[in-house]
C-alpha cells in the first residue's frame, strides 16, 4: 500500500541571512508588497520553521510569511555554544525585522517558545509589532530567589553531563521511524502530515541515520530564574492587540507538575491592555498541527 503524503499548497523557498555572526535560515512564503504587512511566525521548543506549513495553507488570503529556524534548530545552527537563552532569540529576531521589515511593524506569531519570544519582544520593541498572535507560551512556573543557588548548580551540572555527551538526542534509522516518533508524541497528528513534516524536522547523516534537528544543549535548563514581575513589565507595554490561543487540551499544569496553572497565566494576561483569548477545541499543545484551518481562521479574523 503506497501512502499519500501531505500535499503542500504554498510552496515555501528557502533563504539564508547573516545574523550575528549566524548563518539564518529562513522560510518565506508569498511575496513583500508595498501595502503588505509581513507576518513573522516563529516556532517553539525542539520544532522547526516548516511546522507552520499547515496553516499557512489553511489561510484564505496570500500572506508574506516569514518562519525562521531559531539558532540551534533545523538548519540554523547554533555555533559552538553549550547553552541557549531567551534573550538571544530577542536580540535574533531585532536582526531579522532589520533585515525584512526595515523601519515597518509587523504581525507576529510565536508558538510555544515562541509565543514567550514575541510576548516579551513586543515589550522591549513595541513600536515594530502591528498585532501579535500567542499560541500556548504560557511563560514558566513563578520562582524564588532562594531557589538561584540550586539553579546555577543544576545548570553547571548538565553543562559538564552535556559535554560528556550524556544529552545526545536519540536518532533514527530511517524517516518513517522520525515520522512515527512524531506521531507518538502528538496523538492527532495523521500519518501524511508526519511523513511530510519528519523530512524537515530531521536529516539523514552519511549513513542514512536520522538525526533530529536540535541542538541538545537546548535541554540544558536556564541559568537564572524566571522572574515573573520583569515578565509583567514587559506585559504592560504590549500596546498593540493581543490574541492568546490556547487548546482545548490542557497540558500545563501536567508539563509543569503543578506548580503553574492555567488560571495562573490568565491571572499574568491581566497585565496586558488589549487581550483576547480564544481556545481551540480538539487539539493540544501543537494546536497547529491538530487544528490548521481554524486556527487560520483565527489568526486572519484578528488581524483584519
Amino acid at each position: 500500500m503506497i501512502r499519500q503524503m501531505y500535499q503542500v499548497k504554498r510552496h515555501f523557498r528557502s533563504e539564508f541571512v547573516p545574523v550575528r555572526n549566524l548563518s539564518y535560515h529562513v522560510r518565506i512564503w508569498g511575496e513583500a508588497s508595498a501595502d503588505s504587512v509581513p507576518l513573522v511566525m516563529l516556532h517553539g521548543w525542539m520544532d522547526v520553521g516548516a511546522s507552520y506549513q499547515f496553516v499557512v495553507d489553511a489561510l484564505a488570503a496570500d500572506h508574506h510569511v516569514i518562519a525562521p529556524d531559531w539558532r540551534g534548530y533545523g538548519l540554523t545552527r547554533g555555533g559552538p555554544v553549550d547553552n541557549y537563552w531567551i534573550p538571544d532569540y530577542l536580540a535574533d529576531l531585532d536582526f531579522l525585522l532589520d533585515h525584512y521589515a526595515g523601519d515597518r511593524a509587523v504581525h507576529l506569531v510565536g508558538h510555544s517558545m515562541g509565543g514567550n519570544v514575541v510576548m516579551q519582544y513586543g515589550g522591549v520593541r513595541p513600536e515594530r509589532v502591528r498585532r501579535l498572535v500567542n499560541l500556548e507560551g504560557f511563560g514558566m512556573p513563578a520562582t524564588q530567589p532562594a531557589q538561584a543557588p540550586g539553579r546555577y548548580a543544576r545548570w553547571m551540572d548538565e553543562l559538564k553531563q552535556f559535554h560528556r555527551g550524556e544529552m545526545a538526542l536519540k536518532s533514527y534509522d530511517s524517516v518513517d521511524q522520525v515520522a512515527r516518533r512524531l506521531m507518538k508524541t502528538n496523538r492527532r497528528l495523521t500519518r501524511d502530515k508526519a511523513d511530510w513534516l519528519a523530512r524537515h524536522w530531521a536529516e539523514p547523516d552519511a549513513q542514512g541515520r536520522w538525526h533530529i534537528l536540535g541542538d541538545p544543549a537546548h535541554k540544558i535548563v536556564n541559568a537564572q530564574l524566571f522572574r515573573v514581575e520583569e515578565l509583567l513589565g514587559l506585559y504592560q507595554r504590549l500596546t498593540m492587540p493581543v490574541l492568546s490561543v490556547e487548546a482545548g487540551d490542557n497540558t500545563l499544569q501536567q508539563w509543569t507538575q503543578g506548580r503553574y496553572s492555567l488560571d495562573e497565566y490568565h491571572q499574568r494576561l491581566k497585565s496586558v491592555p488589549q487581550v483576547d483569548i480564544v481556545r481551540i477545541e480538539d487539539a493540544g499543545h501543537m494546536l497547529h498541527h491538530d487544528q490548521p484551518q481554524r486556527l487560520a481562521e483565527h489568526i486572519e479574523a484578528f488581524l483584519a
